[in-house]
């Protein structure tokens, strides 16, 4: 068997090493990332009047998951045909399906020792999904939720690195605390590109959220306090702080993120009370890298996962939970405003298998 053969081999070797981080800016050009360039949703596809029934949602979630699915799912049918037994062979097909869509190498070896000792158990295609998602719920783990706040604005500071959908997440963001009742805040801190602020003011228009801006190229960390004032004075319930695209590389630009969170606590001392990370889900075991060097400088508190409806590399998600010890709280399916949902460990192993 493979897992058992090339474990000590594999186990050795880290993702980044098999995904080497893209250290061209030019090649990471939030300017030019179609999720970040195109807020400009129709009206109807704002927030419905009424809250999405839970069966909806999951329909939304098993559509935006269709790629990884057919991934695992369709060749687990098409491998388990006739009266074959699960054997060594079989199993090692199996393996190579969760490798390819991203779990990881030795994650996907861990998961693979497992099914391997209740194989004389599983006797057809069904019974080793079963045994599959029981496996991956085990390794997504639940957070408990934040207590909630007595003190107003609720402060959440949004960072990631060039094209992941930053301002997207953000205009979703707004519009979902918008639908819950509160009264919410943008602060609009991506200061070097105008287009970044003309996008960030759209989505606030259509979540129905207030912004503050300054002109272009104004220092960030000013529009940020600026923000938080605004916020206790008007009475917001959130404020959520955007923040321009960096590479997690560039040391000077990661230093200018601790001094806007130096800005939000002068007037909340223990503000931001959450550093959201947006990654993206195409980038794979890079955002695993990525996730590794923001907690590092800023103690990121959470994930937002976006575009999984447009990658079979879904097993990020395993990979995510299993490795990092930062909550996983939204992952993105979709392009439409409400696509971007509060990731829920069995819902997500549901819509794969």
């Amino acid at each position: 068997m493979s897992w058992f053969k090339n474990k000590k081999k594999e186990e050795n070797a880290s993702p980044e090493e098999a995904h080497p981080i893209n250290s061209d800016p030019s090649d990471n050009d939030e300017e030019t990332h179609a999720e970040d360039m195109q807020p400009d949703v129709p009206d109807e596809d704002m927030p419905e009047s009424s809250a999405d029934t839970e069966k909806g949602v999951f329909k939304r979630l098993r559509k935006g998951l269709s790629k990884t699915r057919e991934i695992l799912t369709t060749d687990i049918d098409e491998l388990f045909v006739g009266n074959r037994k699960l054997d060594d062979d079989l199993l090692e097909e199996i393996e190579e399906r969760l490798i390819t869509s991203d779990i990881g190498v030795q994650i996907t070896m861990d998961i693979m020792e497992k099914i391997s000792k209740q194989s004389a158990k599983i006797t057809n295609a069904d019974q080793l999904k079963a045994a599959l998602k029981a496996e991956i719920v085990s390794l997504l783990k639940t957070q408990p939720p934040l207590p909630e706040d007595t003190a107003k604005p609720h402060v959440i500071m949004v960072a990631g690195v060039n094209g992941v959908g930053k301002t997207t997440t953000i205009g979703k963001l707004a519009a979902k605390f918008g639908a819950e009742g509160k009264k919410v805040l943008i602060a609009a801190a991506d200061t070097f590109r105008a287009a970044a602020i003309e996008q960030v003011v759209i989505w606030a228009d259509r979540a129905g959220a207030d912004i503050v801006r300054h002109q272009d190229n104004a220092d960030p960390a000013a529009v940020a306090y600026d923000s938080i004032e605004a916020a206790i004075a008007r009475g917001r319930d959130i404020v959520i702080v955007d923040t321009a695209g960096r590479l997690h590389t560039k040391v000077n630009l990661m230093e200018e993120l601790k001094k806007i969170r130096r800005a939000i606590s002068k007037n909340i001392s223990d503000a931001p009370h959450e550093t959201l990370l947006v990654l993206d889900a195409t980038t794979g075991q890079n955002a695993l890298s990525q996730a590794k060097m923001f907690n590092d400088a800023l103690g990121v508190t959470g994930i937002a996962l976006t575009k999984l409806d447009g990658t079979a590399r879904g097993g990020i998600v395993i990979s995510i939970c299993s490795t990092l010890d930062i909550p996983l709280k939204y992952i993105g399916v979709g392009e439409q405003i409400d696509d971007l949902q509060e990731f829920d460990p069995v819902q997500f192993a549901d819509a794969i298998f």
